[in-house]
């Protein structure tokens, strides 16, 4: 038996700590219990106004952090403030 060593290269590895790196500084804010909880209400049209982008689409979860449960709700309170006209659908233009 010979035990062979698989060489890796460079660019794998620069790959792999990448998304490491990516993957560890993102935390959910509404899990974490430092300090003040923020519910997240349809009438918190500042926290909401926080998830959206400036042409008015909802940040993914990937980009804002939070959880699978948290971004699922989330989303729903920003389509309730919509619908109640507290939150633009589209973006205001002048």
């Amino acid at each position: 038996m010979s035990k062979f060593k698989l060489k890796v290269s460079s660019r794998l590895l620069r790959k792999k700590i990448r998304k490491q790196s990516f993957l560890n500084n993102k935390h959910c804010r509404f899990c974490s219990n430092s300090g003040q909880e923020q519910d997240i209400d349809y009438k918190n049209t500042n926290l909401l106004r926080s998830f959206l982008t400036e042409r008015g689409k909802i940040l993914p979860s990937r980009v804002s952090g939070n959880c699978f449960y948290h971004q699922r709700h989330l989303a729903n309170e920003i389509k309730v403030a919509r619908s109640m006209a507290l939150l633009p659908f589209c973006p205001l233009h002048k």
